[in-house]
């Protein structure tokens, strides 16, 4: 099932969710690119679609391979108290900016974030927040960019994982993505995006991706014309926490 509806489902899905280790081919020239962000910015972003189940396992793998201590995620900033004591106590409480169903937030990932080491589990920032009056689409990515700033102690080493429209490092169409103002503030970070061969997400609903022609591709960090690209040869669909009812909760007069 893609989309579960309850605290207890979502539980469930997270208990069985098996975080092991991805197998990544990373090619030299990639590696010195990546290695240089995370030396020069301090950061290295990473790039997904939304929805897909090996996206938290790619993002662990990266954060072994390059030595990053701190995760960051485009998850509303109201749910941190809700993930701290997630991650103290292993109790997943119930809140309503869990269940917007657009793949953000997936059982891999509170796996992922649940997950122990010998120091402890990994420190995260939510850095998605409310948009203000007459905000537009740049405006909301430069507040995700300053609440990642904020949110790091000085010398931390970051992967941060968005939305791939949001991690380029230069303006597009859409205006200054977050990557973009990133690198006015850190310049050098470099953002690495996950190229998805075939399979399935879920976001709203499930999706498919277009099959792309050729031979099955390696998991394969490389770089291509001076873009970082890891490829992942198929993706399955993540169970996303997703409700029907209206989002954000209507307001009832007492």
């Amino acid at each position: 099932m893609p989309c579960v509806t309850s605290v207890d489902a979502l539980a469930q899905a997270v208990a069985g969710f098996v975080v092991e280790d991805q197998v990544l081919e990373l090619d030299p020239a990639a590696v010195a690119a990546a290695q240089g962000s995370v030396e020069e910015s301090r950061l290295l972003l990473l790039g997904e679609v939304h929805g897909v189940r090996e996206n938290p396992l790619l993002a662990r793998a990266l954060m072994r391979a390059f030595g990053l201590s701190r995760l960051a995620l485009e998850w509303p900033e109201g749910l941190a108290p809700v993930i701290e004591a997630f991650q103290a106590t292993g109790t997943l409480d119930d809140h309503w900016l869990l269940w917007a169903g657009d793949g953000r937030i997936t059982a891999g990932h509170l796996a992922v974030l649940a997950e122990r080491t010998a120091a402890g589990p990994v420190p995260v920032t939510l850095f998605d927040g409310a948009v203000g009056a007459g905000w537009g689409w740049s405006d909301r990515d430069e507040a995700m960019a300053g609440r990642i700033l904020a949110a790091a102690p000085p010398g931390t080493r970051t992967l941060v994982v968005a939305g791939n429209a949001h991690t380029h490092t230069e303006p597009t169409e859409l205006g200054v993505p977050m990557g973009a103002w990133l690198a006015r503030k850190r310049p050098g970070v470099r953002e690495i995006r996950i190229n998805y061969g075939s399979g399935r997400y879920y976001n709203m609903r499930p999706c498919a991706f277009a099959r792309q022609g050729g031979p099955a591709r390696r998991m394969r960090l490389h770089q291509e014309h001076g873009t970082l690209e890891l490829d992942l040869p198929a993706a399955e669909e993540a169970v996303v926490p997703q409700r029907s009812e209206l989002w954000p909760p209507a307001r009832t007069e007492s």
